[in-house]
């Protein structure tokens, strides 16, 4: 869509903000129902996530024959995968594919930001403004905007002092960053921080990982595809694609049955060596069914991480540091190619920020308390504004003027992650109170935006106009959401997932827990009992139908 097109076009019946997997997908979908789009992306193209965090090293923690669109027969056929975990260039240029494919791009105004996204009572419909002074009237607004997409920015004193370069993963450069023989700090290990180290340790002349809290970090067992394995996993997708969406997890894994302390120590320690050479991001988790309940079965799973750390780290002060001590898998897990291995290189240097914690940056690099540590460039690892941070960057307001930020005063709250009472018509792409990012995301993903295709669908075979959670939905849902997190050891942790990396941020864990086939099962459930906890109505003041 250029310029000229947007100015001339100030009408679309369905405004789509985020051009990653979740936009493409809305897009596509508003388009098969013969709706008028108007996509916007801050990006100069399409691929979301994938196209800011191109840091060294980033890859997929799901396999590439998972996170992938299932909605298409021809497009799996055509797109072949070349490593069980794809790294950024290959699914940037899946998505590429994809946008070219469906002829998606030109439905995009590139280069544009959403500034503002507010409700019109009047006319029972959405302004959106963008930062070019453009306003688009819409029926429906999307936000794609995705769950990992607003970086959180570096506050250290001295920053803008620091002549050498300081880049950030989440923010990272589309030009070429040359990092061999230089003396890098990385800041940061996280997955994003992870992963970095591990690709340019072998390339960097000094290498120093800034650590304030170790994560636990599972092998990959990452290899290439060949033809047969693809054309096996092909010819039976459909089964597969539907084991996916009704798991917890996303994954055609099998869901573990037996508890960690049903077994004896041999069987336990025979199953987490299974999963550690079978490798992925749910490496020992696919062990039991408890080791997120229980604190005992967690520790198990933690005793046998921790021995293989220190298995490979040669010297045990150095393991020992790299040893996280909190519950395994509240915070986001980390998936590796090598990473731990990498404190054996006499280049790469381990900083504990517990015990020497950053004073500032000046001219030559990183002062903590013990130690000057001068540098050429330093890498920030340290993250997002989670699930929210997106959402919350732009000024929405809905009814009566209730802005989102109002809405989200107490912590993140949402109906079925698709909807925030106050906002009719409005729709979240794994927003709070679903799956989101404890799930294949793609898997979600496609469950959503075919969720808000489906009651559109509705809306117009009935003559409604206007949809919107009820706030006594809302909250009953959201305490749901919350009963079950408490009963598991994930609140437990401060982690991004309740929003602890943010200064301020009042503490939630808003991610619905029970896992994507549960959570499919109640969204069906809703339509099923008549979009129960939703308004639907003809945009009158009249509610024609209302379901509480």
């Amino acid at each position: 869509m250029t310029q000229q097109a947007a100015n001339e076009d100030t009408r679309a019946d369905v405004v789509v903000v985020g051009a990653g997997f979740a936009g493409l997908y809305a897009v596509y979908r508003m388009r098969t129902l013969g709706l008028s789009v108007y996509g916007i992306e801050r990006a100069p193209g399409v691929g979301g996530t994938w196209h800011w965090n191109r840091y060294p090293g980033a890859r997929c923690d799901i396999e590439s024959l998972d996170y992938c669109y299932g909605f298409d027969d021809e497009l799996l056929a055509e797109w072949r995968w070349t490593e069980r975990y794809a790294a950024q260039p290959e699914i940037l240029a899946y998505l590429d594919h994809v946008a070219d494919r469906f002829d998606l791009r030109p439905h995009f105004e590139f280069n544009t930001s959403v500034a503002s996204v507010i409700w019109n009572e009047a006319t029972k419909s959405w302004l959106v403004t963008t930062d070019h002074g453009e306003t688009i009237e819409c029926a429906y607004v999307i936000m794609a905007t995705g769950n990992l997409s607003s970086p959180q920015p570096p506050a250290i004193d001295g920053l803008n002092d620091f002549k050498g370069t300081w880049l950030h993963t989440g923010n990272w450069p589309i030009e070429p960053v040359e990092l061999a023989g230089k003396k890098v700090a990385v800041v940061g290990t996280g997955s994003s921080g992870i992963q970095t180290c591990t690709a340019i340790a072998p390339i960097v002349d000094e290498l120093y990982v800034l650590q304030r809290t170790p994560n636990y970090s599972m092998p990959a067992q990452n290899r290439p595809l060949g033809d047969d394995e693809v054309n096996s996993v092909l010819a039976n997708y459909r089964e597969r694609r539907t084991i996916c969406e009704w798991s917890d997890a996303g994954t055609p894994m099998p869901d573990p049955t037996e508890s960690a302390l049903s077994v004896s120590a041999q069987e336990r320690r025979r199953r987490y060596e299974q999963g550690w050479q079978m490798g992925g991001i749910s490496s020992l988790s696919f062990a039991f069914n408890d080791m997120f309940r229980s604190e005992e079965a967690n520790g198990f799973a933690q005793d046998f991480a921790r021995e293989q750390i220190r298995s490979m780290v040669q010297d045990p002060a150095v393991a020992e540091l790299l040893s996280p001590h909190h519950h395994i898998g509240t915070k986001r897990t980390c998936v590796d190619t090598g990473y731990y291995q990498i404190y054996n290189q006499p280049n790469v240097h381990l900083v504990d920020l517990k015990s020497e914690p950053i004073v500032r940056m000046n001219p030559g690099g990183i002062e903590t308390t013990d130690q000057q540590i001068d540098v050429d460039v330093v890498i920030f690892a340290i993250g997002f504004d989670a699930i929210t941070g997106a959402l919350a960057d732009v000024d929405i307001r809905g009814v009566d003027g209730f802005t989102l930020n109002e809405a989200w005063a107490n912590g993140p709250v949402g109906y079925l992650g698709v909807q925030v009472a106050g906002f009719p018509n409005l729709f979240t792409i794994t927003g709070p109170g679903s799956p989101s990012v404890l799930s294949n995301m793609v898997i979600s993903i496609e469950q959503h935006v075919d969720w808000i295709t489906e009651a559109i669908v509705h809306m117009r075979a009935v003559g409604f106009k206007r949809i919107e959670a009820t706030g006594a939905a809302q909250e009953r849902w959201m305490a749901h959401v919350v009963e079950l997190a408490n009963q598991t050891l994930y609140p437990k942790a401060n982690s991004w997932y309740v929003g602890a990396n943010i200064p301020g941020r009042q503490r939630l864990f808003s991610v619905y827990i029970a896992g994507c086939g549960p959570f499919r099962a109640e969204c069906n459930r809703v339509v099923e009992a008549g979009y129960e906890g939703f308004e639907l109505s003809r945009g009158t003041s009249d509610r024609e139908s209302a379901h509480v």
